[in-house]
């Protein structure tokens, strides 16, 4: 039987060889890829789950999404979001083919929506099917809700941030632009990476939208605190951008990633 013909919901245990690839400190942790059906389409990610008793108010949990063309076991060891923050639920989502890319003009590579509407919404409702299942079968803090993405992945981070804002504590993005879609946003905490050399998503543009994030957040550059790449600029309201521009290109730099989840601990939901 296939998944779809038992259920709308699948955990699928993966093999040792993939939960290898944690450190030796989550050995008992568990990897699952878990398959949905969202209007008739099987939608998949990689969840990883932390071992032990999950906290009283429930773990965190991170949804990650790669860039265009890519897919989520590459994104589980790029990102590596469970290596760095143990007791956290890291779901790393798979894109699907549809949408069209800066390099792929007829869209047969994976990828996420750009804006609200496209492609029927597809990835939305992913998003929505995703959160609410685990949410359901899983201790997760609903205040501590996270995404992060790059590139493509990062476009629709922001897309979550417009259109799902309120189910999220953060967001983090990277290597990507909001454009004018941030002006539709509510202000919210995020954390910006961009390559001053990347030839793929211009380093002018991604500053462009790193300049409309400070008049959303209302941040005061005069009480910024730089600690090499990194700067957090305070905002109106505790909340707070924080920019880590690095001197490479489009690639994300795994360097990031203690950062990125200092960040993310620093924020619950708006007012919980």
């Amino acid at each position: 039987m296939s998944i779809r013909q038992t259920c709308r919901f699948s955990w699928l245990v993966l093999p040792l060889l993939l939960i290898a690839l944690a450190s030796p400190a989550l050995a008992d942790a568990t990897t699952k890829r878990v398959a949905w059906d969202v209007d008739g389409v099987e939608r998949e990610a990689l969840v990883v789950v932390p071992a032990g008793k999950p906290p009283e108010a429930g773990w965190p949990m991170v949804f990650a999404f790669h860039g265009h063309g890519g897919n989520m076991r590459n994104t589980m060891r790029r990102f590596a979001v469970h290596t760095h923050w143990p007791k956290c639920v890291a779901v790393y989502m798979q894109g699907i083919p549809g949408v069209v890319g800066i390099v792929d003009k007829e869209g047969k590579k994976t990828g996420w929506q750009k804006n609200a509407g496209d492609v029927g919404d597809r990835d939305l409702k992913f998003y929505d099917v995703a959160l609410k299942d685990l949410l359901k079968r899983l201790k997760v803090d609903a205040n501590r809700v996270y995404a992060m993405g790059h590139s493509n992945g990062s476009r629709f981070a922001n897309v979550l941030w417009v259109t799902r804002g309120d189910t999220l504590a953060a967001i983090c993005s990277s290597g990507g632009q909001g454009g004018r879609l941030i002006r539709q946003a509510k202000p919210k905490s995020i954390f910006v990476i961009a390559g001053e050399k990347d030839r793929l998503v211009p380093y002018a543009g991604q500053m462009l939208s790193v300049r409309m994030i400070r008049r959303l957040l209302a941040t005061d550059s005069d009480t910024a605190k730089k600690d090499g790449l990194l700067t957090v600029e305070p905002g109106k309201d505790d909340l707070e951008l924080v920019t880590y521009l690095h001197p490479g290109g489009h690639a994300f730099p795994v360097d990031v990633m203690p950062h990125v989840v200092k960040f993310f601990q620093r924020h619950k939901r708006a007012g919980q």
